[in-house]
């Protein structure tokens, strides 16, 4: 009972911090002197004292612990603005274009064609300054120029230059949401809906622990993690729903026997739908096509191809999008990007050692894994890819977070965690040290499980 009630308080509290984590401070205040850094630490903290004490509090006590949690605090994570990031603000816009009728890569979003369309949150006016120029104003706000036209424009969206880079199922999902609401209605719906997303995926978590008999406390790794809640809600990214999707593509072909032709192609469709919201879920695939190669092969692809053919249809090959500008400016082309790795094999060394890695990796992963229980194969793979392309955006580990509780190798948290730090701390230093003691700690962690086992069978 007491396990209980500390736990409750724990949660409490860091829906407090929470709160103020979103209000108070921000990435984006130049007011605010490393204020969400601490506020950060302080959550993972909190998170941490939370699953070392839920390991004392009954399974059923937990349960309704894990699940309340994820909803309070995702629910504390809508209370105010993106704090990290400005991705939804072109989700919103992207909603906006397509129920106007018009393609989302069909124009950039300072293109005048698209004038009708903008709204004062995301295109605020200009402000006069003394010599009568037009400036921008706001934390979130941006100044570029509208084309062909050429006038000064203040925008929420970043890139307001260059064409969306959301493939297909991530669009529809954008004037899904946006659909539900009026134009200038801010951020909020995309908040609601990770945080619905966040809660679906903690209750699918649960179920499937139950039904495959794994301790249903591990959930929390997910439902409580500050990380979570920051990145799925107050910053909302669509990575949260390409996870709850690749994590029903996993759980469908776990349970996908020898002639299960059709969960096997379902799962299929899962997955494909999960590349379509983001592109990064296709590292998932090698742990779950050993079974039913073919039919998962044929779905995912027919998935993935239909879902692009209105697209293609309408706008043909821009539908590519930024893709290539964006490996570019992140650093993938010249291998700088790649933190650990540029330290040994700087330039185009490190794009060849991230290649091996990787290929080696996804062959291991696809020989090893065991079909019924992939979880373990999903968290290596996507979290060995997290240490080898060392990105700069820390929510593409959204969809690690989910095969860690399954797996229950808590130590792989530390890829979250890591990611977290390097972008609150944007320099190469802080990257490198992160990730180094990321991969570390999962070495460390790897080879005390691996005594603890060998110890244990030397005693029976």
């Amino acid at each position: 009972m007491l396990a209980t009630a500390l736990t409750a308080v724990l949660l409490a509290v860091a829906a407090t911090v929470t709160v103020v984590s979103v209000t108070a401070v921000g990435f984006f205040d130049p007011a605010d002197a490393g204020g969400i850094v601490w506020c950060t630490a302080v959550l993972w903290a909190l998170y941490a004292a939370a699953l070392l004490l839920v390991r004392r509090v009954p399974p059923r006590a937990a349960i309704v612990l894990i699940v309340a949690g994820s909803a309070v605090l995702g629910g504390s994570a809508l209370a105010g603005p993106p704090n990290t990031s400005t991705d939804s603000a072109r989700y919103a816009w992207d909603g906006i274009v397509q129920l106007g009728g018009v393609s989302p890569y069909a124009y950039v979003p300072a293109d005048d064609a698209l004038a009708p369309f903008r709204t004062d949150w995301l295109f605020p006016a200009t402000v006069a300054d003394a010599d009568g120029r037009p400036q921008c104003e706001g934390s979130r706000v941006d100044r570029t120029l509208s084309i062909p036209s050429f006038v000064v424009t203040c925008t929420s969206i970043n890139r307001p230059q260059v064409n969306t880079i959301y493939p297909p199922a991530a669009e529809l999902y954008f004037a899904g949401v946006r659909a539900t609401v009026p134009p200038t209605v801010a951020y909020l719906p995309f908040q609601v809906a990770g945080a619905l997303i966040a809660l679906g995926i903690t209750v699918a978590l649960v179920l499937a622990m139950r039904r495959r008999g794994i301790d249903p406390r591990w959930a929390a790794l997910w439902a409580w993690s500050p990380f979570v809640t920051t990145e799925a809600v107050t910053n909302s990214h669509v990575d949260a729903l390409a996870a709850l999707l690749l994590l029903v593509a996993t759980l469908l072909l776990s349970r996908a026997g020898p002639g299960d032709i059709r969960r096997g192609a379902l799962g299929g469709v899962a997955l494909g739908l999960s590349i379509a919201a983001k592109l990064v879920p296709v590292i998932g695939v090698p742990a779950i096509l050993r079974r039913h190669p073919f039919s998962v092969t044929i779905a995912t692809v027919a998935t993935f191809v239909l879902l692009y053919v209105p697209y293609v249809a309408t706008t043909g090959l821009a539908v590519v999008g930024y893709l290539p500008g964006y490996l570019s400016e992140e650093g993938y082309d010249d291998g700088t990007r790649f933190a650990l790795l540029s330290i040994v094999a700087p330039g185009a060394g490190a794009i060849v050692l991230a290649a091996i890695l990787l290929l080696v990796t996804a062959l291991l992963v696809f020989r090893f894994t065991d079909a019924a229980e992939p979880w373990l194969g999903q968290t290596v793979m996507i979290g060995v890819t997290m240490l080898v392309v060392t990105p700069s955006y820390s929510w593409y580990a959204l969809l690690l977070v989910p095969f860690i509780a399954l797996s229950r190798r808590w130590e792989w948290m530390l890829i979250p965690l890591s990611l977290t730090a390097q972008l609150l701390v944007p320099t190469l230093a802080v990257a490198r040290i992160s990730f180094a003691v990321a991969a570390l700690g999962i070495v460390v962690g790897v080879v005390l499980r691996r005594r603890r086992a060998n110890l244990n069978l030397s005693v029976s």
